[in-house]
């Protein structure tokens, strides 16, 4: 008999943290227990052919996926092939994509068990029934969760492979106390820890192995301050101890809460070392109050212009378009007053409708309208049409490509200049207008459009060619055409910034 665990990533840099939960706490059916990840874009035949590699003549082969919005589709194409070339394959769902809303969903129909919510121990009790009986007579099994102490941590299955060329994600607790309701942990009752010490001793271990690069998945890595100084002392002694070969870490923060002994740990940090997702969402009170997000607009304000002041915190900030109650015109006013504190980054995000999430309450009343197939995002809703919303897409799209990118840094103040919002939607319209394209435009061909844009706002010529060529997207040698030309903006992004921060947002 076989177990394999899988699914299928995002990209190959991205390793799958539930799957290795699942391994380290398979007991006494570990020895049977794979583990094969694939990446999104594979051949659904292909990766239905090297799942059947695994089985063994005579014995039962157990499939077990971890679906997620990003892969539901093609793991549904993949579990109607293997069930139609090898129904004797036993099929058990896990993820989030299949723990809410069980009923309308072809893959949960074509699978053989589904276990909703947490697998740590629900998943080896329900492969031990199949394997030994009594058979389980229901499809769909909520999953136990088990004391924190009683889990198993994954970090040493993290291979050598995965240490030299992947992103570690790491969890110091999990849950999220906030109820904010497009969140699935609105769902969650509070948030829970693993024991710090035991924790910290797993990382001291990658870190011996060779790991220098940590991204915490937390939903609130600030919420236990006490425990946040610890985490954030483990780097701190690392980054002294060796400063030729630091560490880099990322964590999700709440953005109103930042007490002076986190800002005197942050402010130790060095460039290139620390990295922050804030997620501020909306600046709107009466939104933050429709969806049960509480937060304190002021002192997140106050603590964001203190990151990008007093740190060298590289700084992601989140906020999403299309929330009930949102107007185009109070979004503009947020994103408008986000871009006055500077951030690195601004993550433009649409809102989706996540399976389970609290969001779909509002549906009637503010008229939302998701797009039927994953990742569901928003198309419309009262206050906003289908084709503004299209707009913001684009605009979104835009921004990453301009200003996330980091290849604009002194062209983006002049093309924002007092109205950032407004000014931005206006240069989306008019590349759309003018490309018909959102993906797939090369640096050297982005360049040269900016530099059009800003000579009908009435700048001259010579004065667009100075401003592009201070940015690195302008330069000479790249104007020349060089080994640069063609290149796509993924292959450009932030050959400015530290390695280790480079590496992360690669990633």
């Amino acid at each position: 008999m076989t177990i394999l665990l899988t699914t299928l990533n995002a990209r190959y840099a991205h390793a799958s943290l539930g799957l290795r939960y699942l391994l380290a706490n398979m007991g006494a059916l570990q020895a049977q227990t794979q583990l094969h990840e694939f990446v999104i874009g594979a051949r659904s035949t292909d990766v239905v052919e090297k799942i059947l590699g695994y089985r063994q003549e005579g014995e039962k082969l157990i499939v077990g996926f971890g679906v997620y919005i990003w892969n539901v589709v093609e793991i549904t194409q993949i579990v109607a092939v293997l069930k139609r070339v090898a129904p004797e394959v036993v099929i058990v769902l896990g993820g989030p994509e299949v723990s809410h809303e069980t009923g309308d969903q072809e893959i949960i129909r074509l699978a053989d068990y589904v276990i909703t919510g947490w697998g740590d121990i629900s998943f080896p009790e329900l492969c031990a029934q199949i394997l030994n009986g009594p058979q389980p007579l229901m499809k769909v099994h909520a999953g136990k969760q088990p004391p924190m102490n009683d889990i198993k941590l994954p970090y040493q299955l993290y291979t050598d492979q995965d240490i030299r060329h992947r992103t570690l994600y790491v969890e110091a607790s999990r849950g999220c106390p906030f109820k904010c309701e497009f969140c699935l942990s609105a769902l969650d009752k509070t948030a829970w820890p693993f024991d710090i010490d035991v924790f910290l001793a797993e990382m001291e271990s990658l870190y011996q192995r060779g790991a220098r690069l940590f991204k915490f998945v937390d939903r609130t890595f600030n919420l236990n301050i006490k425990t946040s100084l610890k985490i954030m002392q483990f780097f701190l002694d690392k980054l002294e101890a060796a400063p030729h070969d630091p560490v880099f870490a990322h964590f999700e923060v709440v953005p109103d809460h930042l007490p002076d002994a986190l800002k005197e740990g942050i402010q130790k940090f060095p460039d290139g070392t620390l990295q922050f997702e804030i997620g501020i969402q909306s600046f709107n009170p009466a939104v933050q109050a429709l969806i049960s997000r509480k937060q304190n607009n002021d002192k997140a304000a106050e603590n964001i212009r203190w990151l990008t002041t007093q740190s060298h915190a590289h700084l992601h900030v989140d906020l999403i378009a299309g929330l009930p109650g949102e107007t185009m015109d109070s979004f503009a006013q947020g994103f408008n007053h986000l871009v006055s504190l500077k951030p690195h980054e601004i993550q433009f995000g649409i809102l989706k409708r996540l399976r389970g999430t609290p969001i779909i309450r509002h549906t009637e009343a503010y008229q939302l309208r998701f797009d039927p197939q994953p990742p569901y995002t928003i198309l419309a809703n009262q206050d906003i049409p289908f084709t503004d919303m299209q707009r913001l897409v684009r605009f979104a799209r835009y921004w990453d490509m301009v200003a996330n990118s980091g290849r604009f840094a002194n062209t983006l103040p002049v093309m924002l200049a007092d109205d950032p919002f407004a000014r931005f939607m206006a240069f989306s319209d008019w590349i759309f207008a003018n490309t018909d394209a959102t993906h797939r435009i090369a640096l050297d061909r982005l360049a040269a459009l900016v530099g059009q844009w800003l000579q009908l706002q009435g700048m001259s010529a010579a004065d667009c060619k100075t401003l592009l060529a201070s940015d690195y997207a302008g330069n000479a040698q790249h104007q020349q055409g060089s080994s640069h030309k063609g290149q796509n903006l993924s292959q450009e992004k932030g050959k400015a910034t530290p390695q280790r921060q480079r590496q992360h947002m690669v990633a």
